[in-house]
């Protein structure tokens, strides 16, 4: 066993790194608060190939993997800059293109995927849904040469600085099972009939959350990707991607967090020694350390796993679950050390917050995954 990182991914992990640092989470917030796009950041590291490196390098990208874009996002979260457009435009809609599409779809798509001059975001996510994709109403439906889309999809990333969405449909109904047959499309986002809304949230973010209305869509039936009908797979050999740069992210605001605390707690002094001194603080952040470590090493396997092409599933959810967990362990310890500082804008660190909490609900909430650990791990009863 090698727990060792390459030569290439330290590199990589070290540049990256170098290039956010110049950026910082007051660049991040700043933009956020004032509604604008995180647009230099993302430049500077497609510049860089950065936010092509899973791409592969006959269409101009890294030729690397999951692990390598894992890298990329951790060191993202550990400058306080956790952009979510990395989760679902070279994490999902690459990978899942990269996969199941067309030579054609892979030329048209991937180049720009490589370059960074494609944002495209995923919609899965419905009102009435949830997270049983079987129950995904909205429909496409064949005329000709182009389907027509109706439905409504709900948190869509990204909607408004993305130039196409990959969507999740319903084509048809297994007679056996009554689940849905469900089918991937690339859809233009200035398509007509195609409108989004703005969702507001409570997430300082330079990403926004939109509600995404399909009032009969024409997409072109070469925007079908993989075979029609059989979607649930390719959705998820997208979802594990998505749920490991979740955990990586996680694993860098855990750092982040840390190293926040542990500096302050060296340098803060009362009662005439560091507040780091005391157990009650030490401890915990100890503690919390541990646990970002822990996560950190399972979102190591589950990439490693992903990238060779054995099962990953299981590891990638028990990543998701236990990165978001120390994450926002370590940054609500990371708050009760700085005190009230803690909630001040000058330590960036309360502002984290909202992002870090909606990793234990999204994009799987801890719920679902202790449900398919019980069920897949534990071979216990299913359970819904």
């Amino acid at each position: 066993m090698e727990f060792e990182e390459t030569p290439e991914q330290s590199m990589l992990r070290e540049a990256v790194s170098g290039i956010v640092a110049e950026f910082g989470h007051d660049y991040y917030v700043r933009a956020a608060r004032a509604g604008k796009k995180a647009d230099e950041l993302w430049s500077a590291l497609a510049a860089g190939g950065y936010v092509g490196v899973n791409v592969p390098e006959a269409y101009g990208g890294g030729g690397m993997g999951i692990s390598e874009l894992a890298i990329v996002c951790e060191e993202l979260g550990a400058q306080g800059c956790p952009l979510l457009i990395f989760v679902v435009s070279p994490a999902i809609c690459a990978t899942i293109i990269t996969k199941f599409g067309t030579e054609e779809q892979r030329q048209r798509w991937l180049p720009r995927f490589a370059t960074g001059d494609l944002k495209m975001s995923f919609a899965i996510t419905e009102p009435d849904a949830g997270s049983n994709s079987h129950r995904v109403s909205t429909q496409a439906k064949r005329d000709g040469d182009i389907y027509i889309l109706n439905g409504t999809k709900y948190y869509i990333t990204a909607a408004d600085e993305s130039e196409a969405v990959l969507v999740v449909t319903r084509t048809g109904t297994d007679e056996a099972t009554g689940k849905a047959r469900l089918s991937l499309f690339i859809v233009d986002l200035d398509s007509p009939g195609l409108t989004k809304t703005h969702i507001p949230v409570e997430i300082v973010a330079p990403e926004k959350q939109f509600t995404l209305f399909f009032d009969d869509v024409e997409v072109p039936a070469d925007r079908l990707v993989g075979t029609e009908g059989e979607g649930l797979r390719q959705v998820f050999y997208g979802l594990n991607p998505e749920r490991i740069t979740t955990a990586a992210f996680a694993g860098g605001i855990g750092r982040y967090a840390l190293g926040k605390a542990s500096s302050y707690a060296r340098e803060r002094s009362v009662w005439g020694v560091p507040i780091g001194t005391h157990q009650g603080l030490a401890h915990p952040l100890a503690k919390a350390k541990t646990e970002v470590e822990l996560a950190r090493l399972m979102t190591a396997k589950a990439a490693w796993l992903y990238d060779q092409d054995k099962e990953a599933g299981e590891a990638a959810n028990m990543a998701k679950y236990s990165a978001a967990e120390a994450a926002l362990f370590a940054l609500d310890q990371a708050i009760q050390v700085h005190g009230g500082n803690g909630m001040s804008s000058e330590y960036g660190l309360a502002d984290l917050w909202g992002m870090t909490r909606l990793m234990r609900t999204a994009p799987v909430s801890r719920e679902m995954i202790l449900n398919f650990v019980a069920q897949h791990s534990l071979g216990l009863p299913k359970s819904y």
